[in-house]
């Protein structure tokens, strides 16, 4: 896809607003709010991929799962362990070593 992430990101947030945009990507208001003025702190690469999953319709191939957007492989990237569902007990254990994981190259 050749459409730059932040202007995507941009755009969406010109036409439905932050709170909306904020929630298709899994992030806050502020977030969005703070990249696009340029004083975001965090994880820029994260922001990016939730935007091209959540806005721009890119996927990835999860090992545990299949077939997800981007940005539905962040939320299952930050979600905590729990011990009593086999999907994060499986997550747990492939997500540290998959090339789609958060900080990954």
């Amino acid at each position: 896809m050749s459409e730059d992430w932040m202007t995507v990101l941009r755009e969406h947030r010109d036409s439905q607003g932050n709170g909306p945009t904020a929630k298709k990507i899994g992030y806050s208001a502020t977030v969005v709010s703070q990249v696009l003025s340029g004083n975001y702190k965090g994880d820029l690469k994260a922001i990016q991929k939730a935007v091209e999953g959540g806005l721009m319709d890119m996927t990835v191939n999860c090992p545990v799962i299949g077939e997800l957007p981007r940005n539905v492989c962040l939320l299952y990237q930050r979600r905590e362990f729990a011990a009593t569902n086999h999907v994060r007990v499986q997550l747990s254990r492939s997500c540290p070593t998959c090339p789609n994981r958060r900080g990954a190259a």
